[in-house]
C-alpha cells in the first residue's frame, strides 16, 4: 500500500519576520533556496561538525516546519531557543500527531514533496498529521532501497557527520551558503576529500541479523548494520577498507550471513581500490 503513517514523527514550526535568515544562517540545509512544496533532508550540528539532530524541513505560511522524531522535539526546540537570542521567531510545537507519508503516484492534502527521495529517483510526499493508516514497514523497506538513514534507526546522534550519511548528496548540505554551526569542519572534510563513512545498502540470500551486528571483510570490522527490511539493510562502513575487501576478494559478511554492499547508485559514489580515491 503506498501510504504509511509515522506515529513517532513530530513537528514544530520556526515562524517570524527572521526566521529564514535564523535557520539559514545555523543549519545545514540551503533554506534561502527551499523551493515552495519541497522538503529537504537537514541537521543542526555540533561546532565539531558532527549531528546533533536530523530532520526534514519545508516551508509554511510565515516560515517553516520541521518534521522530527518525537523524542528529538523538545529538546531540539530548546536548543533552537538557545540560539533564537533577539531574533524575531517563534518557535512553536505543532499540534498533529505523526506525519502521513504517500508514494507510488499517490499524493496527500498539503503534500510537500521529499527532495532526498526524489534524489532516488522516488516521488514520495509528506504531510503533518493522519491522512492514512497504510503500512509503516513498506515504507521503511522503501527508504532502505533508496539508500536513506536516519538517526536512531542507523546511527546515533553526536556519532555521525553529514557526509556519512550522505547529507551532501540529497540536498541537505550546502557548501554555497555562508557560516553556520559546524560548517569549519564540514567543508573541510569536502574540500580535503576526507568523507570515508558512507551508508550503504546491505544485501543477502537469506533475512539480515539484528541491527547492531558488526559487518566484518574477513575478520576485520567495516561497519555497523542498521535498519534493515527482510534480505536488505542499511549500514555506514568505511568504504576505503571495503574497497580493499573488494580488491583482494576478501568475503563480507555479517553474523556469519554473506552480505553484499552497494552505494547508492543515485550518489555517483564508488568504492576506493587501490590507491584510487572514492569520488565525494
Amino acid at each position: 500500500m503506498p501510504f504509511a503513517y509515522l506515529p513517532d514523527r513530530a513537528l514544530l514550526s520556526v515562524t517570524g519576520t527572521d526566521a529564514q535568515d535564523f535557520l539559514h544562517n545555523l543549519i545545514t540545509t540551503d533554506i534561502a533556496g527551499l523551493a515552495e512544496s519541497e522538503a529537504r533532508p537537514g541537521a543542526l550540528l555540533t561546532p565539531q561538525g558532527k549531528i546533533l539532530f536530523d530532520f526534514v524541513i519545508w516551508r509554511i505560511a510565515g516560515g517553516f516546519a520541521i518534521e522530527i522524531d518525537q523524542p528529538q522535539r523538545e529538546a531540539f526546540a530548546r536548543r533552537l531557543t538557545m540560539y533564537k537570542l533577539r531574533a524575531a521567531v517563534d518557535i512553536a510545537m505543532v499540534e498533529e500527531t505523526g506525519v502521513t507519508v504517500a508514494w507510488g503516484g499517490e499524493t496527500l492534502a498539503g503534500g510537500v514533496t521529499d527532495a532526498a527521495f526524489a534524489k532516488a529517483g522516488i516521488a514520495l510526499q509528506r504531510a503533518p498529521g493522519k491522512q492514512a493508516d497504510g503500512d509503516e514497514a513498506a515504507y521503511q523497506a522503501l527508504r532502505i532501497s533508496a539508500g536513506l538513514a536516519v538517526s536512531g534507526r542507523d546511527f546515533p546522534l553526536q556519532d555521525a557527520f553529514p557526509h556519512d550519511v550522505l547529507l551532501d548528496k540529497d540536498d541537505g548540505l550546502s557548501f554555497r551558503k555562508g557560516c553556520y554551526v559546524g560548517q569549519e569542519v564540514v567543508s573541510r572534510m569536502q574540500h580535503r576529500g576526507t568523507a570515508r563513512r558512507r551508508v550503504v545498502i546491505v544485501s543477502a540470500d537469506e533475512d539480515l541479523p539484528a541491527a547492531g551486528t558488526e559487518i566484518l571483510a574477513g575478520a576485520k570490522p567495516v561497519g555497523t548494520l542498521g535498519s534493515t527490511a527482510g534480505d536488505q539493510g542499511l549500514a555506514i562502513v568505511r568504504i576505503d577498507r571495503v574497497g580493499d575487501a573488494l580488491t583482494n576478494g576478501t568475503p563480507l559478511t555479517a553474523a556469519d550471513i554473506p552480505v553484499s554492499l552497494t552505494l547508492p547508485e543515485w550518489t555517483g559514489l564508488s568504492f576506493p581500490t587501490g590507491t584510487e580515491e572514492a569520488e565525494t
